[in-house]
């Protein structure tokens, strides 16, 4: 099979799984990806065919949702995986496999044109996501919703995780009272939007580059019904990538646009509309912060470190637009940034030895 390991467990029940139930014997499992989760995913291939093996590790989580969302989403048209076969006991799917074309590959390249192409085709992917109808939508009625209690619980991973244990701070009661002053705009904000699917981690690398029906869509397994401009964010303020102001604004007026003609958010100025994106960014960069701080200290996870400094860059742009996230702004310049600094300078340089 090509792949093998006999320390892990789970990549040798993986691979009796694949060679003696779905009868691959003669194929070859290889490491596709991992992602910030417990999962992992392998490439296997038979002659000129090829398929996607996800591990999940059922103690950790459930292929269900992946499966249910799957489904949704491929009768709306949309591309992604096919799940062929499935072994929920043991946490396995074998999925059609999409390619390994990231969107943020091309990206990089920094190409004006071919961007807005990607931009526009994934745009109009989450349109139609948020505005189906029929079956679909009654199935949607079915997710999980994005309720007060997970955005606080997501935005308290900043203060334990990235504060606490990235950059050492004590959080006195002053602190505490700023961010609970915060989160409570923040929460506010996001309910007060309109409801729409929420696909949770709609960016540059889960969205695939595909010569038909572009783009391949993955990591879907996490959607909930929430604001409907969380995922824009996900998408336009990219934890990966940046991009200048007013080119995201214009992406973000065309896309409003497209809601608009579907007939949801009818009616929402753009000024309106851009004030919810800003103030969901800087609820989900606030998480993101916790996440990346958590991938590294509990899970042993460095690349995300290298990161930390976008997402904090649009954590002051979005703190610092608004009157009512001034006092964290201020807060960010006076004791975050400099810790932040400090902690990235002790931890980078032994990652790099």
């Amino acid at each position: 099979m090509g792949l093998t390991d006999a320390s892990d467990s789970r990549l040798v029940a993986l691979t009796r799984w694949v060679t003696e139930d779905l009868g691959f014997a003669d194929g070859r499992i290889e490491p596709a990806s991992a992602d910030a989760s417990f999962r992992r995913y392998f490439r296997l291939t038979r002659g000129a065919d090829t398929y996607i093996v996800m591990d999940a590790p059922p103690d950790k989580e459930s292929v269900g949702p992946f499966v249910k969302v799957a489904r949704l989403l491929a009768g709306l048209g949309l591309n992604v995986p096919i799940v062929l076969a499935r072994e929920e006991r043991q946490g396995f799917l074998l999925l059609s496999d999409l390619g390994s074309h990231q969107y943020l590959d091309s990206l990089l390249q920094r190409d004006a044109r071919r961007t807005d192409v990607l931009y526009d085709d994934a745009l109009a992917a989450l349109v139609i996501m948020q505005t189906a109808a029929g079956p679909a939508a009654a199935a949607m009625h079915d997710l999980p919703r994005y309720d007060r209690p997970l955005l606080l619980k997501e935005m308290e991973l900043m203060p334990e995780w990235f504060l606490g244990k990235h950059l050492g701070l004590s959080i006195p009661t002053a602190m505490r009272a700023t961010l609970d002053r915060l989160f409570e705009v923040l929460v506010q904000a996001a309910l007060a939007q309109p409801r729409a699917f929420v696909h949770r981690d709609y960016h540059s690398r889960n969205l695939l580059i595909a010569e038909a029906n572009n783009p391949g869509i993955l990591d879907f397994q996490d959607a909930v019904i929430g604001p409907v401009t969380y995922d824009a964010v996900s998408l336009l303020k990219d934890c990966y990538i940046a991009w200048p102001r007013p080119m995201v604004h214009g992406w973000l007026r065309r896309y409003q646009e497209r809601l608009s003609s579907a007939g949801f958010a009818a009616g929402v100025d753009f000024a309106q509309f851009l004030r919810w994106f800003d103030l969901m960014g800087l609820q989900r960069h606030i998480k993101v912060l916790g996440i990346f701080a958590r991938l590294y200290h509990r899970d042993g996870k460095a690349g995300y470190l290298k990161d930390l400094p976008l997402v904090l860059a649009y954590t002051k742009e979005a703190a610092e637009t608004y009157p009512e996230t001034a006092e964290f702004a201020e807060l960010l310049g006076s004791s975050i940034e400099p810790e932040f600094v400090a902690a990235q300078a002790r931890v980078l340089p032994g990652l790099d030895a």
